[in-house]
């Protein structure tokens, strides 16, 4: 099995970084192979524009997804979209991890969506959803909050957790046609102690085990 590892944080000690190389060790040691495009690391450019391509379709006046249509078709996408595009395309299993930031993803992650998702490469009118490009891939997110799981409940502050991570759930796994497993949730890590960032650790490394025996 081919897995991609996008992972967003900054800071490579952070609890995030924990799952992540908890991530890659799990899937190596089971004999997968793993890509990961480390967002921070890699210096990934997160802002739309011209500079994504290097054809244009319509010198005049930019129309973001046109380009993109004609990029696809030509072969014409700068070369960190390439390379970012040929890693989700070869992965069966895309693994997201992050922390949750004002109730969403980094925008280095939501830059990574809008520029490497791209139309014609990713969807096109008509494929959608059930019709989507992507119906043999799965996708995990593994996210960690600063609130406890009361505040992400029906009742919380926060609402559910599946509320939240709706816009990548079902509006880029869905969209996509891939199949969402349920998310990964690592509660309050920042005010968790040692033995429950422990245990945060060894049922990620299960539901790991579990995706990829599935």
């Amino acid at each position: 099995m081919n897995v991609l590892v996008l992972y967003a944080h900054p800071e490579p000690t952070s609890f995030c970084g924990a799952l992540k190389e908890a991530a890659v060790e799990t899937i190596t040691a089971a004999g997968h192979r793993c890509v990961v495009s480390d967002l921070y690391a890699e210096g990934f450019d997160p802002v739309a524009g011209r500079h994504d391509f290097v054809s244009v379709a319509n010198a005049a006046r930019f129309h973001y997804q046109s380009e993109q249509a004609h990029a696809h078709a030509q072969g014409g996408f700068a070369d960190d979209v390439a390379r970012e595009q040929r890693r989700f395309a070869e992965a069966d299993l895309v693994i997201v991890i992050f922390p949750l930031w004002w109730s969403g993803v980094p925008a280095i992650v939501k830059g990574w969506f809008e520029r490497v998702l791209a139309f014609g490469f990713a969807y096109v009118d008509g494929a959608r959803f059930d019709t989507g490009f992507f119906p043999d891939k799965r996708g995990l997110v593994c996210v960690t909050t600063g609130g406890t799981p009361e505040r992400f409940s029906d009742g919380g502050v926060y609402g559910p957790i599946g509320t939240i991570l709706a816009p990548v759930q079902r509006y880029v796994f869905g969209y996509l046609g891939m199949s969402a497993l349920a998310p990964f949730v690592a509660y309050a890590a920042p005010r968790v102690d040692d033995a429950a960032r422990a245990a945060y650790l060894a049922t990620w490394r299960a539901r790991l085990v579990e995706a990829l025996a599935g």
